[in-house]
């Protein structure tokens, strides 16, 4: 399940995915638009410009802009910046892997290898959707059946 940070961080760069190019958004209207609380948002604001994905100008027609086209900025990258893995389990992450507790030899475990699948499976869908990319309503609709 993805955290309440990861989908904050994704719909406000979504929102400046919306406004690319149209220069710097006020912290208050993506607040706004998006139903987060501006607290969390400028801490979260803050995290993805350290990670190179914002830029930000203060001032009174200052605000928060996209660093690179939307076209760069893909799904797996966020939920992987907010969340440290793709894996459901510490044992089917690649970056932050971690050998479960109270577990069977992973040679032997069904599950980890079947949670290995679900990692890649995963990774390949959410690589390769960008902010940019529109997700049609029938897409939706095929995933579902």
């Amino acid at each position: 399940m993805l955290s309440q940070r990861t989908r904050y961080t994704i719909r406000a760069l979504l929102h400046l995915a919306d406004r690319y190019g149209e220069g710097p958004v006020q912290l208050a209207e993506i607040a706004e638009a998006q139903n987060i609380p501006p607290k969390f948002l400028t801490v979260m604001l803050s995290s993805m410009r350290r990670a190179g994905l914002v830029e930000t100008m203060r001032g009174r027609d200052g605000g928060y802009w996209l660093a690179k086209p939307p076209a760069e900025i893909s799904y797996g990258e966020l939920v992987r910046l907010t969340r440290g893995s793709l894996g459901l389990l510490p044992c089917a992450s690649r970056q932050a892997y971690e050998r479960c507790r109270n577990c069977i030899d992973e040679e032997k475990c069904r599950l980890h290898r079947v949670m290995l699948m679900v990692r890649d499976e995963t990774a390949r869908i959410l690589d390769n959707l960008t902010l940019a990319d529109a997700i049609p309503a029938e897409a939706l609709a095929e995933a579902e059946a």
